[in-house]
């Protein structure tokens, strides 16, 4: 196999996505999409993440030092992608309706339609030139009952709730299906507006 240098990227390197929960100052719930998620170990497993660029969530996790961590599942695609590419400055972005609770442990949103949500709480920071590496401590993890059944594999059970993850700008499922470029999902979401 013949390899070349190229310019530096991920690209065929699949990451896994979350929307990152935080409250906003009027506590109401903000969601943003992000990939840029992996784990440490530090005594305690722990979740080093990065935000590059002014973004709301990044502002919120700053003042806060909080947040949720809810997997994506290929069946909240269309609002993940709707909430990865809406501006969080925007004041409609999150006039519609979700399903949200507060974490069991830390004060922040979770997504009850997320089989997976991790309540963090950063540690430490590291400002860069145009991001901030955040290394946070798991305060807690919600997992769907289903994904404790040890009577089926994790074969069965990962299949069950279809983790989505990306490379070159593209979402696949798990089983390796593109499902569209980023930005394109989002065109299914029909957000159901709040009323007063």
């Amino acid at each position: 196999m013949s390899k070349r240098s190229i310019p530096p990227t991920n690209n065929f390197c699949p990451q896994t996505l979350f929307l990152y929960g935080t409250y906003k100052e009027d506590n109401t719930p903000n969601f943003g999409l992000f990939c840029w998620f992996s784990y440490y170990w530090d005594t305690e497993m722990g979740v080093m993440m990065c935000i590059g660029g002014d973004k709301l969530t990044r502002d919120r996790i700053r003042q806060t030092r909080i947040f949720s961590a809810n997997l994506v599942t290929q069946q909240m695609l269309p609002l993940a992608d709707y909430l990865g590419n809406t501006n969080g400055y925007d004041d409609a972005k999150m006039n519609f309706e979700l399903e949200t609770q507060k974490g069991s442990v830390l004060n922040v949103p979770t997504l009850a339609c997320s089989p997976v949500v991790f309540e963090l709480e950063v540690a430490q920071s590291y400002p860069c030139e145009e991001g901030e590496v955040f290394l946070c401590k798991v305060r807690n993890v919600l997992m769907e009952e289903c994904l404790l059944d040890t009577d089926k594999s994790v074969e069965e059970r990962i299949r069950q709730i279809a983790p989505i993850h990306t490379t070159c700008s593209t979402y696949f499922s798990w089983e390796g299906q593109s499902l569209g470029k980023w930005g394109s999902p989002k065109e299914t979401f029909e957000p159901v507006k709040k009323t007063l």
